[in-house]
């Protein structure tokens, strides 16, 4: 069976906006901006690479691996795409008040392509994590943007990792989709 996937993102996530003054982040400057980066996180994505599957969803996209990835010790990584994305039939209908918070949320589905998926990300909205809530195959973690990832949030990743739906869910689904036909 394969791992579940963990969606990361790295503004606000592995680029914190204003972490304590204390922590280990080292300033880089990329593409013209100031990106603050800790090998913490690298130490801490390469131990979840044991149970997940890593993917860049970021909006950085390809400069995540050229970019980020080298300086966090990470390998290249696959990447969901954002942009240009076009939605399609079957995208999950966004309420316009939530059309920017959500906007990564089609792409990711799509990738995941029925996989059960951890996302990691500042910008989620509420009502998509509160829905998580209620799935075992889905985790949404929304970070503080001015902290970043804390290892409180790996524990959590750990502890108990999105798995497949049960067979007898998936079940009483397609009966009830076969029914209502």
């Amino acid at each position: 069976m394969p791992k579940p996937l963990l969606f990361l993102d790295i503004d606000g996530v592995l680029n914190p906006v204003d972490p304590c003054p204390e922590s280990d982040f080292d300033v880089h400057t990329l593409l013209g901006f100031r990106v603050l980066l800790s090998g913490r996180h690298g130490d801490w994505a390469r131990e979840l690479a044991e149970v997940y599957e890593l993917c860049w969803a970021t909006t950085w996209e390809d400069d995540a691996n050229t970019r980020i990835a080298p300086l966090l010790g990470l390998p290249p990584l696959p990447v969901v795409r954002f942009a240009g994305y076009r939605p399609q039939p079957g995208d999950p209908r966004i309420p316009l008040v939530e059309l920017f918070a959500a906007a990564k949320w089609a792409p990711l589905l799509r990738h995941a392509d029925g996989r059960p998926f951890a996302w990691l990300d500042d910008v989620l909205p509420s009502r998509l994590v509160r829905n998580s809530l209620l799935r075992r195959d889905r985790l949404l973690l929304r970070i503080d943007a001015g902290q970043g990832l804390e290892r409180h949030h790996v524990d959590r990743l750990l502890e108990r990792p999105p798995r497949p739906l049960l067979a007898g869910h998936m079940g009483r689904a397609v009966r009830t989709a076969n029914r209502q036909r």
